[in-house]
């Protein structure tokens, strides 16, 4: 069983390149999360994006309000953003060449939970650099708080350092699991016959933070997802010691990836290669 080490304050050291960054993008979702709060469970349109897909006015508005503050602060960086797309550098590079800062942005990640007043549900706001995530911050607002990390530090929640789960026994484990594909439904009973549970709580960006502290085990999430649901969370759940990898076993990040067709496992290094074994 995963021992309960306290949270320790991040510890004293050199800053890190991109502390200033992270500072931006941990006030900017915080003031997103004031936003999304305070219309919580007073949601007046929800729109459908597809059969099982929804948006409401709450995640235009929370986009708009981050892209505002990226464009004042930093207007030659490009934006990724789950609503309105690709918003190109100053110099005209597309957040999809891979050169250059590219913000990554989900106003609103579990619009589903947030609609029907669920109260798991997260924004999301990442920035890489030439094609590689350097900042991640995801912020619960309903609980007040903010897993972060930078490329060059630990993952944070509420500034002191958490890390991933160092349970032995992949039987205790608990993990966020959702599988498509051909013999999905088989491949998941394979897996939950080695593990503890397995659960499906509808924010993979929440839940994948989630693995940072080791709140969950383990992360599997074979498609669905798009950049803005891992850009930040997958960062901050390798910088907690977790190994991070899409369900092929290959890079779990490329800004090229098309829109629904992001997996990832995230899981401790030990357990990591069992695990997408299983999956396969």
């Amino acid at each position: 069983m995963k021992v309960q080490v306290p949270e320790r304050m991040a510890p004293e050291g050199p800053p890190s390149a991109y502390e200033a960054d992270l500072a931006f993008a941990a006030s900017l979702a915080r003031t997103a999360g004031r936003l999304v709060m305070d219309r919580y469970e007073r949601v007046e349109r929800v729109d459908y994006k597809s059969a099982r897909d929804i948006v409401t006015e709450v995640d235009h508005l929370s986009e708009e309000l981050i892209i505002e503050a990226i464009r004042k602060r930093f207007p030659e960086d490009a934006i990724l953003a789950e609503e309105s797309g690709e918003h190109a550098t100053g110099g005209g590079d597309a957040p999809t060449s891979g050169r250059g800062r590219v913000w990554i942005i989900d106003p609103i990640d579990g619009t589903i939970n947030y609609a029907n007043g669920i109260p798991f549900f997260c924004i999301s706001i990442g920035l890489a650099e030439d094609g590689r995530p350097v900042v991640g911050v995801v912020l619960d607002p309903t609980r007040n708080e903010l897993f972060a990390a930078t490329a060059d530090g630990p993952a944070t929640l509420n500034e002191r350092v958490v890390a991933a789960s160092d349970k032995d026994k992949l039987s205790d484990f608990v993990i966020q699991m959702a599988l498509s594909g051909r013999a999905a439904a088989t491949r998941s009973r394979t897996v939950r016959k080695e593990i503890r549970i397995s659960r499906s709580m509808g924010s993979s960006a929440l839940a994948l933070a989630y693995v940072a502290n080791g709140r969950f085990d383990a992360f599997v999430q074979q498609g669905g997802m798009s950049n803005w649901d891992v850009a930040a969370a997958g960062l901050i759940a390798q910088r907690a010691g977790a190994t991070v990898t899409a369900t092929d076993g290959g890079p779990w990040f490329d800004l090229g990836r098309k829109s629904r067709a992001v997996s990832a496992v995230a899981a401790p290094a030990a357990h990591h290669a069992r695990i997408l074994d299983l999956i396969r």
